[in-house]
């Protein structure tokens, strides 16, 4: 039966725990889930669509700057470098400044040097500005993915993890489609690609309607502001859905108020951060190898830029449905099994792709492709910072997604080589192997984590989910 939320201070005037997790597990999804996630996908879809905004116009720089296949992977390969260190720094600075406020200052970033790209005077300057936006994009990608895991109950997160994916993949096609319509007018329109994607700023829009997390301000021991935090939520919620059940007591916890780099070697820290970096490095390098390189490739094979950019824009639509895939099995079965099971299909279709250059069956697998893997990608964000406490969640999450992106540094260069030894098919060769690698390594070693998210007692908040 529905009671009315005891206050925990009636019983002692200080605040001793405000219980964040089981307070906002038991709460029913309303109009503040909600509007979180309107704000986390505006924030996706930016941040999908400036992220391959160089490999929509390399094409067309290709004719007007002269620059070669090679130059193009360095660009790619720095890019991601750029992403590593977002990663990283993100991490930090979400556990030192708050979830909320990091999430805002990390898409700001990448917007600003997004706009910038749009006045690029050479391939050197345009490098500059695309390693900046891309160390905001993957700052700004951790913060969301840990944001959306604090503040959603557990049973739901994955599902709607999945579906700010849903809105936030359409920000790819809509490029695509942008940038198929606008490079091929004039000499200078491949700017207004980068204008587009500097959008994301207007994320400032949620800033008043965004809550801090309250489990980052419990994990620094500050209950007060966690609970203040805490019965704004539940005062909105409560009077959309009336009285709310009693939480399960809370689980004391030692305050934590900065997690050093050397934490992830403790075992309990270690082997899932181990096990994300194979994913992330298997998930960037298979993910960024296709969809970074198709238009340039196909270009290079003889189909015109327009055509190239059309075809990879059309396949493209498959992601939101992959998205929305995923939201439907996420937190109905194993996400280890799901990633595994996605991660194979997507090595055959990205096989079959690079195997034909009839239109149709290129628009045909490159579609199937985009729809397994970004309902990889939304799989691969709720089940990450499942494998921490709240202690270890920002870090361990930034370092794994970070070294994902930091391999891919060597994967457009590996790209390139194997495209100018060996042909265009190699490249298709190498990127499927990649993704069965993750999917075997998952399959192995991957924890089980629904039994934890499902289970009706309450389990220890600091332990991570057992294998």
């Amino acid at each position: 039966m529905a009671v009315a939320v005891p206050d925990p201070r009636d019983k002692d005037p200080v605040m001793q725990h405000a219980n964040a997790l089981n307070r906002l597990d038991r709460l029913p999804v309303s109009r503040f889930h909600k509007v979180t996630l309107l704000a986390v996908s505006f924030a996706y879809f930016f941040e999908f669509a400036d992220i391959n905004t160089f490999a929509t116009t390399a094409p067309k720089l290709v004719d007007l700057w002269g620059i070669s296949v090679d130059q193009v992977a360095y660009v790619t390969s720095l890019s991601f470098v750029g992403m590593f260190l977002g990663s990283v720094v993100a991490g930090t600075v979400a556990d030192r400044l708050g979830r909320k406020r990091t999430l805002l200052l990390t898409t700001l970033f990448f917007g600003v040097f997004s706009f910038a790209s749009a006045f690029s005077w050479d391939l050197v300057s345009l490098t500059v500005f695309r390693v900046l936006t891309s160390a905001g994009l993957a700052a700004m990608t951790v913060v969301a993915v840990i944001y959306v895991n604090e503040m959603y109950p557990s049973a739901v997160r994955g599902k709607y993890q999945a579906y700010a994916i849903v809105i936030g993949i359409c920000g790819t096609p809509v490029t695509n489609l942008v940038a198929s319509g606008v490079v091929p007018l004039a000499d200078w329109t491949w700017r207004l690609v980068y204008l587009w994607g500097s959008l994301g700023i207007l994320l400032v829009l949620f800033t008043r309607r965004l809550k801090e997390s309250p489990r980052w301000h419990e994990s620094r021991g500050d209950h007060a502001s966690a609970d203040a935090v805490l019965r704004d939520i539940e005062a909105s919620v409560a009077a959309e859905h009336g009285p709310l059940p009693a939480p399960a007591p809370p689980v004391e916890e030692e305050p934590v108020t900065k997690a050093p780099l050397r934490l992830l070697l403790q075992r309990r820290y270690l082997l899932p951060t181990l096990l994300l970096t194979v994913l992330w490095v298997t998930q960037t390098i298979g993910f960024f190898g296709y969809s970074s390189w198709a238009p340039t490739l196909l270009a290079k094979e003889g189909f015109s830029v327009e055509k190239s950019v059309f075809y990879v824009a059309l396949t493209t639509v498959g992601a939101p449905l992959g998205s929305y895939l995923a939201a439907l099995v996420t937190d109905r079965f194993e996400r280890k099994w799901c990633l595994a099971a996605f991660g194979t299909l997507i090595a055959v279709c990205g096989l079959l792709y690079g195997l034909t250059f009839n239109p149709v069956l290129i628009i045909v697998f490159g579609f199937l492709v985009n729809l397994f893997e970004r309902g990889y990608t939304a799989l691969g964000y709720a089940y990450s910072p499942e494998l921490f406490d709240t202690r270890g969640r920002s870090l361990g999450t930034g370092v794994s997604y970070g070294l994902g992106r930091l391999s891919n540094a060597a994967g457009p260069l590996i790209v390139a080589a194997l495209y100018n030894a060996h042909g265009y098919r190699s490249v298709f060769y190498f990127i499927a192997g990649t993704w069965l690698v993750g999917a075997i390594a998952l399959s192995l070693f991957g924890p089980r984590t629904r039994a934890a998210r499902t289970a009706a007692v309450p389990r220890r908040e600091q332990d991570p989910v057992p294998g």
